[in-house]
């Protein structure tokens, strides 16, 4: 009893239905973490001079290019998976059980960015830099359904905050344990296990806690927010990566993912040395996106097809002389006055 107390408990299970529809926790924490991309990323664009609701109109393009990529990196790194003797070739369009691999995510995500970026005359640097803490904190929400899926963990452990991974059955289909259910708490024969998934959920939150205060101490530009997010991410990628026990390719004895996180790292650090030297951070104006209207500018409603035209004014033509307006009212013209009886009357005669 003492040694369970000890050690963290996984979830009973990843899915739940709602009737016919079943609800994922894998998916759900994909979604929330999309949106808290999108909101951090929009705050800080507008906080950097960018014109509102740019972000969202970028995310538009970026996130399906994501998921596709994303999904895509994660089917040709473990093609096993799918492509092998026995396994269903079909599944691996089956997002919603889990596989995306970040980097590809990333990759077909800046495509589409890029795509957006040039339709809304905005610089994708800029823009990167702007959702770059956004992104490190959608993956640590992420690996939270890694935690649901029973996935991503290492090898067997006697820290107290191992992980211990329970069997778990489902009936109707002994082979897709994935939307199974564990019970009577039956663990894994290497339980408890180390909880790689949640050692990159917390690196991922210092990631993003020191893009923020690099970015608000020395205003960084030109990509190197993203840059020092890529550089940060995947040093501890790299070591989180060799405590995992799950399938997966290797190259000179190193898991595909290790050598990626490296040389993404190396290109990450010339990158952030070469934008340094492009000066200062982007002026604002420049992030306005060109659909947007200017500074200075500000909408002139229509006049009002009920309104009364305002007359014309008043024109001197000849000194002495007005000329009244055509749509003016008539000049009301008063009675001549008579002289008085016994005076006189004026002539033109001298």
């Amino acid at each position: 009893m003492s040694a369970y107390l000890a050690t963290i408990p996984s979830p009973d299970q990843g899915v739940w239905h709602l009737g016919p529809i079943p609800l994922r926790a894998y998916a759900l924490c994909i979604i929330a973490g999309i949106i808290v991309a999108i909101w951090w990323g929009e705050r800080r664009w507008i906080a950097r001079g960018g014109t509102q609701g740019t972000v969202i109109d970028i995310a538009v393009f970026a996130v399906p290019f994501g998921l596709v990529g994303g999904r895509l990196y994660h089917v040709i790194t473990d093609p096993e998976l799918y492509f092998t003797e026995g396994r269903n070739p079909w599944n691996a369009f089956a997002i919603w059980d889990g596989g995306l691999g970040i980097w590809g995510a990333i990759a077909l995500g800046a495509v589409g960015a890029f795509i957006a970026c040039r339709r809304k005359g905005i610089p994708l640097p800029a823009m990167a830099d702007a959702v770059a803490p956004g992104i490190v904190v959608a993956q640590a929400i992420g690996r939270i359904g890694n935690y649901f899926n029973q996935e991503l963990y290492g090898a067997h452990t006697d820290l107290p905050w191992g992980l211990e991974v329970y069997q778990r059955f489902n009936p109707e289909d002994p082979d897709n344990l994935l939307n199974g259910v564990a019970t009577g708490h039956i663990p894994l024969p290497d339980s408890p296990v180390h909880p790689t998934f949640l050692y990159e959920l917390l690196w991922n939150l210092l990631v993003a806690l020191l893009v923020v205060w690099a970015d608000r101490k020395f205003k960084l530009g030109h990509g190197r927010a993203f840059a020092l997010y890529v550089a940060g991410y995947t040093v501890g990628r790299g070591w989180i990566e060799m405590m995992r026990t799950d399938t997966a390719n290797h190259i000179l004895g190193l898991r595909v993912n290790v050598w990626t996180s490296i040389l993404l790292f190396a290109g990450a650090v010339v990158y952030f040395v070469a934008a340094g030297r492009r000066g200062p951070r982007e002026a604002p104006e420049s992030l306005r996106s060109k659909d947007a209207p200017g500074p200075d500018e500000t909408p002139v409603e229509p006049a009002s097809a009920s309104a009364e035209p305002e007359p014309e004014p008043a024109v001197d033509d000849e000194p002495g002389h007005v000329k009244v307006a055509a749509d003016a009212p008539a000049p009301v013209e008063k009675p001549a006055v008579e002289p008085p009886a016994d005076e006189p009357k004026k002539t033109d005669e001298s």
